[in-house]
């Protein structure tokens, strides 16, 4: 082992599985991240001496000797006002051909609020859309599901919501996208002017679907900075949760994890409630409201992703074909 600028630099690799590989290492954190080969990894197993990183491009062309490098942090994010109007990757880059954004890093994925430090959620968020406002009203700091079938236009209804809420900031989250639902996005965004208060992250089909884990706390983290600092109204449309629990099942899996139901991790409630914790309405005025596509395989509730949602969210939105929501 050698240290370089402060970084720890290892060349033994002792176990190589598709997605991880381990090896001895100290003083590593939990979520560090690190460099295989040149390829972006982060700690996800930590047992004595023993430490297991998951290479987000997938471990394919590494050998035992690679070098690996360990950052000392983990992933971040830089928040300012600059993050309005564009397009990043579930790293926090750029992808829409702008600067990269100048402000305060800062790391992902931190604790929810402390309840006592909470406001009773009470602000009404209009959207325009009758089957949301008339049927289940979405106020501030609330968490809601928004459960449909893959094939229904739920990505256009989310455009919608995005456009018609009457909030500060819009952060919107997607994972597992088409190419051409990125530029639906985009252009309807665009189009429509309304740029200025969206901020988007982007996880498309082209990309490891490992780097789907990042996209919700890199918008809740920028959903945290306009909340906490502008003290602003920020809705976060996630879209869509079961290609996220997805990417969960394949990391599990590939770690060799004995799987729970329908083969989804047994950390699969915790993994999704430390993302619909984040809701939040501050006594300050701020507020943070999520809406999270979840996508039902043959219309099936009792699946382990909508049925443990359901368990930790506030009532659900169904998209029906005979009506807008």
């Amino acid at each position: 082992m050698a240290t370089k600028a402060f970084q720890k630099i290892y060349t033994k690799i002792t176990q190589i599985t598709k997605a991880t590989c381990s090896l001895k290492a100290t003083g590593v954190g939990y979520d560090e991240l690190a460099t295989v080969n040149g390829k972006l990894a982060q700690v996800v197993k930590i047992a004595g001496d023993e430490v297991t990183l998951q290479v987000f491009e997938g471990t394919e062309g590494i050998p035992t000797d690679a070098e690996v490098v360990f950052l000392g942090k983990a992933p971040t994010i830089k928040v300012s006002e600059q993050l309005a109007g564009r397009f990043f990757n579930a790293f926090g880059d750029p992808i829409d051909g702008g600067p990269v954004i100048e402000g305060e890093e800062v790391e992902i994925g931190g604790p929810s609020v402390n309840p006592v430090r909470r406001k009773q959620p009470s602000e009404l968020i209009a959207t325009g859309i009758a089957g949301i406002d008339l049927n289940n009203t979405l106020v501030s700091g609330q968490k809601i599901p928004f459960f449909a079938d893959p094939d229904q236009p739920f990505n256009q209804v989310m455009a919608n919501v995005a456009l018609r809420a009457e909030t500060d900031k819009i952060i919107l989250g997607g994972m597992g996208m088409t190419n051409d639902d990125y530029l639906y996005f985009k252009n309807v965004f665009s189009n429509a002017g309304a740029l200025d208060r969206i901020v988007s992250f982007m996880n498309t089909t082209e990309n490891p679907p490992v780097e789907r884990l990042l996209i919700p706390d890199m918008a809740l983290t920028a959903a945290e900075y306009f909340a906490v600092n502008n003290n602003e109204k920020v809705l976060v449309l996630l879209t869509d949760m079961t290609s996220y629990a997805d990417a969960l099942a394949i990391v599990s899996n590939r770690m060799d994890q004995i799987p729970s139901k329908d083969s989804m991790p047994g950390s699969l409630y915790s993994d999704l409630a430390k993302i619909y914790e984040k809701a939040v309405q501050f006594p300050s005025g701020g507020s943070i409201t999520i809406i999270a596509v979840t996508t039902l395989s043959g219309g099936d509730i009792t699946h382990a992703v909508p049925d443990n949602t359901g368990y930790i969210t506030e009532g659900q939105l169904y998209l029906r074909r005979d009506s807008d929501v």
